[in-house]
């Protein structure tokens, strides 16, 4: 079966479509890059070297320094998928992500946002 499209696409691409959602809703992209950070374990210098590389989604998420245990937490519908019923690694990698972007820009806490 071919890979989705979406793990070959360059998360730099991406990128500003999670920060343009947020701030459209009144958040920054410093709150983006915090989700980010939280979600992947990188540092906010990784995360900015990621970017200039332009690394696919596939190996952004694979790559990961350290995939945060409380990502489990994260329950509920995006872009009409269940998240909790993806099966696929990366595929729900990349769906917890547009998850908690989207609880930004709905206005959710970040302590909630973080499953503090």
């Amino acid at each position: 079966m071919a890979k989705h499209n979406i793990y070959t696409t360059s998360f730099a691409k991406v990128y500003p479509m999670y920060v343009a959602k947020a701030e459209k809703k009144g958040r920054t992209k410093e709150e983006v890059d915090e989700i980010i950070r939280w979600l992947t374990g990188h540092t906010q210098e990784e995360l900015e070297a990621e970017l200039e590389k332009e690394t696919d989604f596939e190996t952004f998420f694979a790559q990961a320094p350290h995939l945060n245990p409380l990502r489990s937490l994260i329950k509920g519908v995006v872009c009409g998928i269940r998240v909790e019923n993806v099966e696929e690694p990366i595929m729900k990698e990349i769906r917890y992500l547009d998850k908690l972007v989207d609880e930004l820009a709905k206005g959710k806490a970040m302590e909630k946002i973080l499953r503090k």
